[in-house]
């Protein structure tokens, strides 16, 4: 038995649904990211706030994460910041949960 049209409008609604809030969480998360690598780089106020829009703008450039993680990774080397890999891996693992959650209680 074929499912209704509106099941199936109700399933394209909810998908659509689900692909904005994982770019908004994916947005959030870049934002805070380039705060928080804007503050490791010695940047503050106005340049702070510019260079996180450069991070969240980094991540049209190709699908997943990758371009984030190689724009703010090269930042930090050409800075000489003292951030590992590992290290900016594991803070964007984190802010991911901490956008999560913060638009999540926005609701």
């Amino acid at each position: 038995m074929a499912k209704a049209p509106r099941d199936s409008k109700h399933h394209e609604a909810r998908h659509k649904h689900g692909e904005e809030m994982e770019f908004r969480i994916a947005a959030r998360r870049n934002r805070l990211l380039g705060l928080w690598a804007a503050e490791k780089m010695g940047l503050a106020g106005d340049d702070a706030v510019a260079y996180a829009k450069e991070v969240i703008a980094s991540d049209f450039e190709e699908p997943g994460e990758e371009d984030v993680f190689r724009k703010v990774m090269a930042d930090f080397r050409a800075k000489e910041a003292a951030v590992t890999e590992a290290e900016l891996r594991e803070q964007m693992f984190t802010l991911l949960t901490t956008a999560r959650n913060q638009l999540a209680s926005e609701k």
